[in-house]
């Protein structure tokens, strides 16, 4: 199965990249199923409804999120009625929405998406191992599912490279979100799981982390809030990971980051008709 997971979108540069490029990559890849952290598309906070279809439109099958998820105050709402939304699974009991669920992929394989949240320099939501352990447990893969894709949103790396051993051989891809900066770890683990620490951002990477670089550079330099943060306007870099997983196992055989325009180098997986 050939999958991909785009890192978080960041503001109108970002989404518009990704709506734009997002389907001529499915078609010309034939991807099986595409996941997008979606929760700083909203001028860089949360969220909207209008958003959210929007990137289903372009050929997204599930937006995952994170610590943003509730910036757009709408999304208590909306988000009770879209399973293509998900939140973090490892929020309280009673939280609205769904952490994980099963969807069919365009080939019609069974794919669990399951999104959870760190704690280390985060705010302190439930055991994100216990939450995350419990999903799998419900939804084995190779049983349940043909593929499981886990959008770990933490700030801390050991927090990632400790949930993608955790995981190593239960799911297809544990992949990072939330620090909008690429990593270059991307790997299958020993037991077959792919994994990368964080995926990097969709948005205008000559900015800081997505922002127009005025107020940041202020904020550090004075220590005194002059302004709103705005996302930075200029060419995005649509930037993910692609994996390749096999039918028999649902495990990863390949793994490679994508990173297509803005001002970072481009990379187009090996494996990939581009």
């Amino acid at each position: 199965m050939k999958l991909l997971f785009l890192g978080d979108l960041v503001g109108r540069s970002g989404r518009n990249a990704v709506i734009e490029q997002l389907p001529d990559i499915i078609e010309a890849q034939e991807l099986d199923f595409v996941v997008v952290n979606g929760e700083n598309s909203a001028s860089g906070f949360g969220i909207t409804e209008g958003i959210l279809q929007d990137v289903l439109d372009a050929g997204a099958d599930v937006v995952t999120t994170g610590n943003h998820v509730w910036d757009q105050r709408d999304t208590l709402v909306y988000i009770e009625r879209n399973d293509t939304l998900l939140r973090p699974v490892n929020f309280p009991l009673g939280t609205p929405g769904r952490g994980a669920h099963l969807y069919t992929a365009r080939n019609g394989a069974r794919v669990m998406v399951a999104n959870v949240m760190g704690r280390v320099y985060m705010d302190p939501l439930d055991d994100p191992f216990t939450a995350i352990d419990r999903v799998i447990n419900d939804c084995p893969l190779g049983d349940v599912a043909d593929a499981i894709i886990v959008d770990m949103h933490a700030e801390a790396t050991s927090e990632k490279q400790a949930m993608g051993h955790f995981l190593d051989g239960r799911v297809s891809l544990v992949v990072g979100t939330h620090t909008h900066v690429p990593t270059s770890d991307h790997r299958i683990l020993p037991g077959g799981t792919a994994y990368m620490s964080d995926a990097g951002m969709c948005g205008d990477y000559d900015s800081v982390l997505g922002m127009d670089k005025e107020e940041p550079v202020n904020r550090f330099m004075r220590k005194i809030p002059g302004g709103r943060f705005t996302p930075a306007l200029g060419e995005a870099t649509v930037s993910g990971l692609a994996v390749e997983t096999d039918d028999r196992t649902g495990l990863a055989v390949k793994v490679a980051p994508l990173r297509i325009g803005g001002h970072l180098d481009p990379i187009v997986p090996p494996f990939w008709n581009l």
